[in-house]
């Protein structure tokens, strides 16, 4: 993503600007069974046409969509990955991937907003980590309302954690709270957003060691700043902006994966949480494509030029063009649709092979809206048509890690490793042993180490 002028404006709220629940304690909350809306997918293309209603009006004013937002909580799609237990539907991947494949091609930045938050209670579905009494409530504000929820984890000078370091953003230690001073950058809608997960470390002091975690930041807290610096080609209006953090308190126990740096823990996620970030993400903008194709061919239908006398869409070599889009987008989607239900099933290459995944997926649909862009001309940059936005919205499917140069040069590297076991296990052992050897470092060297980590802003 990008970044704008640095014009501060400090929102002094107590309240979320646009949704959630107001600043209170974790111990002066009464704790009631509510019931989660179920999520309705048959309401899924109603959605996508009222999201792509509102789109160019939030594109153009780079406003935040709460309408849409609101949309997807009502058909009970924004809390759909909360787990069986906790009172929620325990969708899957591959549910969540037909979400966002659909809300997408609405609206790309209500998809990405939705996305973060239906990737954090599908993390907690996994491996319970929040705590009890912080994921309770978030639940709660979740029955009333939209409680949208974002990881913070991009800086300044340290960009992604994900590609290593420490963040700058500090911890200190205050009697019951923690104190969090620093900045986060494109942090995907922080106005709107009812939790932030800030990623920071604790400052060194009487013998302790520094330790990393995240902490559980609610809207309106004491110190908190929202600074409206996203100025984005694509995505406007997703509100990725600046959070500023200055000795925002935090109780002392709403804090997860608390430990010593090392590898970096919450920055460097487990392969199946990586496989849904990159799943997830592709799917999205594999909706964002899908959209360009269907304003394209209702285009070719209605251009009549004169000369012709027939719409265009008659023309061999528009069918021939159509045709590879649509072959490409058939193949891009059915390849997400099928690692997601492997991922589902509990299959770890799947998993592996979803970074890879991202990279074809984005290709394809990157390459979908350009080839459109090319067979209509002016038509297709006009501000009053769609496409031009299509074009800068699929584009940002880039910048979401895994990028492709950490896909391809794991990928690569587990691919020459294959290649040289065999010989090498061949100066110390029979032939037959050195088949067996071969077999055994295929399974083990198609991981890619660390190569699908969730984007976390």
């Amino acid at each position: 993503m990008g970044a704008a002028s640095r014009t501060p404006h400090v929102h002094h709220r107590r309240r979320d600007s646009h949704f959630g629940d107001p600043v209170t304690s974790t111990t002066d909350r009464t704790r009631r069974p509510t019931a989660l809306p179920p999520p309705d997918y048959d309401r899924l293309p109603a959605l996508t046409a009222a999201l792509a209603a509102r789109a160019p009006a939030h594109d153009r004013d780079a406003s935040f969509p709460t309408e849409g937002i609101a949309l997807v909580h009502e058909a009970g799609l924004l809390t759909a990955t909360v787990a069986t237990r906790y009172g929620g539907a325990g969708a899957g991947l591959a549910d969540t991937v037909r979400i966002l494949r659909a809300l997408g091609a609405g609206d790309p930045a209500v998809a990405l907003v939705t996305a973060m938050t239906l990737f954090t209670h599908a993390a907690e579905a996994r491996t319970p980590a929040w705590p009890v009494t912080a994921y309770a409530d978030l639940l709660a504000a979740s029955a009333t309302g939209p409680a949208l929820v974002n990881a913070l984890r991009v800086e300044p000078e340290l960009g992604s954690p994900v590609r290593g370091g420490l963040p700058a953003t500090t911890a200190r230690r205050d009697g019951d709270q923690w104190l969090l001073t620093g900045r986060k950058i494109y942090s995907t809608g922080a106005v709107g957003l009812s939790r932030m997960l800030v990623f920071a470390r604790t400052e060194p002091g009487a013998g302790e060691p520094v330790r990393v975690g995240t902490f559980i930041v609610r809207a309106g807290s004491p110190g908190l700043t929202v600074e409206p610096t996203w100025d984005h080609v694509g995505l406007r209006a997703s509100r990725s902006d600046d959070v500023v953090l200055d000795s925002v308190p935090v109780p002392a126990g709403d804090v997860i994966g608390f430990a010593e740096p090392g590898d970096t823990p919450g920055a460097r996620p487990d392969p199946v949480t990586g496989a849904w970030n990159a799943l997830g993400l592709t799917a999205l903008y594999l909706g964002v494509a899908g959209a360009a194709r269907d304003w394209l061919i209702g285009f070719l239908h209605e251009r009549v030029p004169t000369a012709l006398g027939a719409p265009l869409a008659t023309l061999p070599r528009f069918q021939s063009a159509v045709g590879e889009i649509e072959t490409a987008l058939i193949g891009a989607d059915t390849l997400v649709d099928a690692l997601a239900a492997r991922v589902d099933a509990g299959d770890p290459e799947a998993a592996e092979r979803a970074g890879a995944a991202k990279v074809l997926g984005t290709r394809a649909a990157i390459t979908a809206v350009d080839q459109a862009l090319a067979l209509v001309g002016n038509h297709g940059l006009t501000h009053a048509n769609p496409l031009q936005r299509h074009h800068r919205d699929v584009l940002c499917g880039r910048v979401h890690t895994p990028q492709d140069d950490s896909v391809l040069t794991a990928t690569g590297r587990a691919a020459l490793a294959r290649r040289s076991a065999p010989a090498a296990s061949a100066t110390s052992t029979t032939s037959a042993a050195s088949a067996t050897s071969a077999t055994s470092t295929v399974s083990t060297a198609s991981a890619p180490p660390n190569s699908t980590v969730p984007k976390g802003n």
